[in-house]
């Protein structure tokens, strides 16, 4: 199933890596890989792209990490043609995503001879970031029958699809809960009421996807490539004016 009917899709600007992916899906589609062996390929992309990046190999590091995003797009995809919805592969992933993110930014911060609290202070905006492009998105597919797996409020412990193993949906969903419970908190007390409102507009989801994970990692890798690794954590702290702005025009569109 596609994440969203076709009248309510938006141009994406952070999954610039689905048509790519899309092809690598219809490649496995029929092999005996899934798509937690696909989660798990992206993950080991990224430790390269982070060992090259440390070396000094930076635009290796750069299409390291563009490569990372296609790779993401493919496992969604692959679950959807093999109609394998899973929980573990929802939470494994965005846990995969969480560890690159922090990975990435210490690294960067290493490189740029950045303070450690500050590199924290980034990492956090990054998240948060990222977590109200996923709030308002997930909004949005739940009132429109898009994806079924990701909820609005990670509340409970799912029944484990299929032949997925209960145990490990119940591990991985604490992990997400873990990793992830701080900031959901922090952007539902910000925007308690989204989940009211019926529709967000195309135009509103398109701009607020440049806060999506994808995107996030274009810009950082177009940086690297062109050696400016040093306005990266800046870029990251200054958007958290934009954060609020997305949160103040949401409240501000009309209800229908």
């Amino acid at each position: 199933m596609s994440k969203l009917p076709i009248e309510y899709k938006f141009l994406d600007l952070s999954d610039y890596g689905r048509p790519f992916g899309r092809i690598i899906a219809k490649q496995l589609k029929n092999s005996r890989f899934n798509a937690i062996h696909v989660t798990l390929s992206f993950l080991i992309t990224a430790f390269f792209a982070l060992g090259f990046l440390l070396q000094g190999f930076l635009i290796t590091a750069a299409l390291l990490l563009v490569l990372k995003s296609i790779i993401d797009a493919a496992d969604g995809e692959l679950a959807r043609m093999q109609s394998k919805p899973s929980y573990i592969g929802r939470y494994l992933d965005s846990v995969c995503d969480i560890l690159i993110n922090l990975l990435l930014l210490l690294s960067i911060g290493f490189l740029s001879q950045t303070p450690i609290w500050i590199i924290l202070i980034a990492f956090a905006s990054l998240q948060l970031q990222g977590t109200l492009y996923n709030y308002y998105y997930v909004i949005l597919r739940n009132k429109h029958q898009g994806d079924t797996t990701s909820r609005i409020f990670e509340q409970k412990i799912p029944i484990a699809l299929g032949d997925e193993s209960q145990k490990w949906v119940t591990r991985l969903y604490y992990t997400y809960k873990f990793c992830y419970g701080i900031f959901d908190k922090i952007i539902y007390k910000l925007d308690y009421s989204a989940s009211k409102h019926r529709h967000f507009p195309n135009w509103f989801m398109t701009a607020l996807s440049t806060f999506g994970l994808g995107f996030q990692l274009l810009g950082m890798a177009v940086l690297i490539a062109i050696n400016k690794i040093d306005l990266i954590i800046p870029i990251i702290l200054f958007a958290n004016i934009g954060l609020l702005g997305f949160i103040i025009i949401r409240k501000l569109l009309p209800n229908k």
